[in-house]
């Protein structure tokens, strides 16, 4: 547990890592996050003016959210303390407490960072929450889980939470030259390292600063060195320290594209041996499996739908193990929901009934809800005939009624049209049966 607001003068920064020595120092100096940060938004308007008030910054590991509430800690007129949710218990939460309600009533604010919250169980967080309430303390939390799940209702519900996303590939080359020129870190040094390899770093790091400045600290420390000092990085150098598959992939150019397109389409053909054959070459060039596995989710309901409707619980299924273990122990669940892709029979009604009922809504956009299925709440609305006439489904025999639920000027629209590929054929005979119904009791 860290208190105040400065580092030691007389603290010897030399041997720190790279990433440590170079950290920003104020809202000029941060990278990425533009989206709350950036000129004239909120997050950075409240911590120009010192008004932060209680949030959670949620986002992966290396985006910048420690560093943007050490900046906070610098900015602010509040006494502010850094606490671990990996070496504190509930005895220092109410030490801490204590100190913060003892500061309130001298007049002075306390903002308390709390790294890795969800860590944290319930009675801990909870710990917080009565200073929080009543204003003895401004909270900080950073997590990489989601806030809604791993934070208490009752503590989240007073803070404001902001989603950090992955550092832009742009944005972390800028970071690596600036680390390569910067007196903090090699700019004392003669160091030699093309743009290029620069990228190549930035694209290896996915997003992460801390892995994008420890791979070039990396790589320059394995440089070349002549007689003169002078340090060069050579693509061998680069190679050995990040392995050379990296190379061959890059995650934001068009060969990414091509090849995620080669997965889609070897899935959509019913080939499985491709379709691994791709994935295996994304994922063996650093690819992140959680990028895969949205893409294949997407694929369970475009290309498969109701034909299969166990292909979408499959995709979500390989997704949620891919967050859970990560590379390499989930390439078997990606594989194991790309064969299933691969292998099930095919429909692409669902992607063909959206896209009709899309181009309707954007041309009808003002076409009103039928009264008979809107809903009435209040007196008025019923004296306005809201609701008049409905139909409950459950109430009839067949479960049907033959209520008009369309506009008007849609009346007889057609969107969905089902193949007869797997379980769709069921579905197809089903809809005509009900078709054939309301055609009957009209």
């Amino acid at each position: 547990m860290t208190i105040g607001n400065e580092e030691s003068l007389f603290e010897d920064n030399t041997n720190q890592p790279l990433a440590w020595r170079l950290r920003p120092r104020n809202l000029e100096e941060f990278v990425g996050q533009q989206h709350l940060v950036g000129e004239g938004k909120i997050l950075r308007k409240l911590i120009e003016s010192d008004k932060v008030s209680s949030i959670i910054f949620w986002g992966n590991p290396g985006v910048g959210k420690t560093t943007l509430a050490r900046i906070i800690a610098n900015k602010t007129n509040s006494k502010f303390i850094d606490f671990s949710a990996v070496t504190s218990g509930i005895k220092d939460i109410k030490e801490v407490m204590a100190q913060a309600e003892n500061n309130r009533q001298l007049g002075q604010k306390t903002i308390v960072f709390v790294d890795e919250i969800h860590r944290f169980n319930k009675a801990q967080q909870d710990a917080f929450l009565p200073f929080v309430e009543k204003g003895s303390i401004i909270l900080i939390g950073a997590t990489t889980e989601n806030p809604s799940f791993e934070i208490n209702s009752a503590l989240l519900s007073r803070c404001k939470v902001f989603v950090f996303k992955p550092i832009e590939t742009q944005d972390l080359v800028k970071l690596l030259q600036r680390a390569v020129t910067d007196e903090r870190g090699f700019g004392k040094e003669k160091v030699v390292i093309d743009d290029d390899m620069l990228t190549v770093i930035a694209n290896f790091a996915n997003g992460d600063a801390r892995t994008a400045l420890s791979t070039l600290e990396m790589v320059v420390l394995n440089g070349d060195i002549d007689k003169k000092g002078k340090i060069t990085v050579t693509k061998e150098t680069l190679e050995q320290c990040i392995s050379k598959k990296s190379l061959l992939y890059d995650k934001t150019g068009e060969e990414h594209y091509n090849i995620i397109s080669a997965l889609h389409k070897s899935m959509r053909n019913s080939d499985p041996d491709a379709a691994v054959y791709w994935l295996a070459r994304m994922l063996e060039a650093g690819e992140d499996p959680l990028y895969i596995a949205r893409r294949v989710t997407r694929f369970a309901s475009e290309d498969i739908g109701l034909a299969d409707p166990r292909a979408l619980e499959i995709a979500v299924a390989a997704y949620h193990a891919c967050h859970f273990i990560g590379m390499p122990e989930c390439s078997v669940h990606l594989t194991e929901a790309v064969v299933y892709m691969s292998i099930a029979p095919k429909s692409n009604a669902m992607d063909t009934a959206y896209h009709l009922a899309a181009e309707d809504a954007r041309k009808n956009l003002a076409e009103p809800v039928p009264l008979v299925i809107r809903n009435a709440p209040t007196k008025l609305m019923r004296e306005l005939n809201y609701g008049k006439g409905y139909q409950y489904a459950h109430d009839t025999k067949d479960k049907l009624t033959n209520m008009q639920c369309l506009p008007d000027s849609l009346k007889d629209r057609t969107y969905y049209y089902p193949t007869e590929q797997g379980l769709e054929i069921k579905y197809k005979e089903r809809l005509k049966q009900i078709k054939e119904w309301k055609k009957k009791h009209k």
